[in-house]
């Protein structure tokens, strides 16, 4: 097994668990938010979705500065219902998962991704293993969200 193998079971191991938990909440609660400020249950999924789309523009773009010269499909896109969102994403996902199958080992340490527009500069391995941290950050979220609910939460550590 390759760095590369090892980065795709990990995004693919998360996204399984994701889509666990999003799957789980009651439709009536997907519009569900702890308070006036925090993202809601249909926000968040959305959140993830979309930021592993524009995540993926930065590290093609070698950084944040591509993301002002890029079509955001999900930006005028109505959220529906949790596996119309998967659908619609599954395609952006499907690339970046290409993406990361043709990342060369050396490039993993050699490339930087320039994010110095919210504070920093990371090797391309690094960020790699941030995107698949902020979807599990957003997931356990979602948990907590579920458990102030009062809703089942589904086993995800099988």
């Amino acid at each position: 097994m390759n760095t590369n193998d090892l980065l795709i079971i990990n995004f693919e191991e998360v996204r399984r668990r994701s889509e666990k938990v999003w799957k789980a909440i009651p439709e009536e609660k997907l519009k569900w938010r702890p308070d006036e400020n925090a993202f809601s249950c249909v926000e968040m999924i959305r959140h993830v979705v979309e930021g592993e789309f524009l995540y993926h523009q930065i590290l093609v773009g070698r950084g944040s500065k591509v993301l002002n010269n890029i079509f955001n499909p999900f930006e005028a896109r109505l959220f529906t219902t949790v596996d119309d969102e998967l659908e619609f994403a599954q395609p952006y996902r499907d690339e970046f998962m290409k993406y990361i199958t043709e990342i060369r080992a050396i490039d993993l340490d050699k490339i930087e991704i320039d994010r110095s527009d919210v504070g920093y500069v990371r090797k391309l391995g690094d960020m790699l293993l941030r995107i698949a941290y902020h979807e599990s950050v957003h997931t356990g979220q979602l948990l907590n969200y579920m458990r102030t609910m009062g809703v089942e939460r589904p086993k995800i550590w099988d």
